[in-house]
């Protein structure tokens, strides 16, 4: 019980206070240690990343893609929404609203760039992890359809205990993350409740497949191998129900 959006005010609580108590803890770790925690982090978003992949071989989602061609559909739906999200720079466009989140929020006018760096990181690195996963999505919809805010309390949790370990290794850019959760799951939210049951099944999982793959480079990109970046890749979120429903056309 409680009003629609309680799932995403408990989950901004939790991001916060968990970034509290990672900052906490984070002043009495060396560098060595903060980033052994960020390259450990990674590895757990890679785990998560392939989890997350799981529907690609479940029987909703091969039955409601002719040929039961899943990954081929998969690759399709990121590439091009990596050409859109390229285009219009989004990764750039996160980078530089982290910027000026930390300008705003931050009062330390004599820090350097290393500092800024790494806000910018903490807040990019966070809330793409936070967002990505099927969760945000499904849970927000849940919550708009009046279906309970069950699956963004869990999100919530999980999104807490991952923020103290996240806020220790890079600083406070990941409690301004609170704040791009909380508009992105309160749009969705909100969007459900205007729209109505917008998602089947299958659209679900494809929105999943191609989340992993994102969480995959986050992973990749958090142990320091490459600098991938998913930013530009969000715009396959949104493809990824649209070709599900085309091909359902077909």
């Amino acid at each position: 019980m409680g009003f629609i959006g309680l799932g995403t005010a408990v989950n901004v609580v939790t991001i916060v206070v968990g970034s509290l108590v990672g900052l906490a803890l984070g002043s009495k770790l060396d560098e060595r240690t903060r980033t052994t925690i960020t390259q450990v982090l990674g590895l757990c978003t890679l785990v998560m990343g392939a989890t997350t992949m799981l529907p690609m071989l479940g029987a909703r989602l091969t039955e409601a893609v002719p040929g039961g061609a899943v990954f081929l559909v998969a690759i399709l739906v990121l590439v091009v929404g990596t050409v859109v999200g390229s285009l219009l720079r989004l990764e750039d466009r996160t980078e530089t609203l982290a910027a000026w989140l930390r300008r705003l929020l931050v009062r330390d006018e004599g820090a350097g760039n290393e500092r800024q760096t790494r806000f910018v990181n903490g807040f990019v690195t966070s809330t793409l992890l936070f967002c990505i996963g099927p969760m945000a999505i499904l849970g927000s919809l849940q919550e708009g359809l009046g279906q309970g805010a069950s699956t963004l309390m869990i999100k919530a949790i999980l999104d807490g205990v991952a923020s103290i370990a996240f806020a220790s290794a890079l600083g406070i850019g990941v409690m301004a993350s609170a704040l791009a959760v909380g508009a992105y799951q309160g749009t969705l939210t909100l969007l459900a409740w205007l729209l109505g049951d917008v998602l089947n099944g299958p659209q679900v999982d494809m929105i999943s497949v191609v989340g992993g793959v994102m969480l995959l480079g986050l992973g990749i990109r958090l142990i320091g191998l490459k600098d991938i970046r998913v930013g530009d890749m969000v715009p396959a979120l949104l493809l990824a129900p649209i070709t599900v429903w085309g091909l359902a056309l077909v």
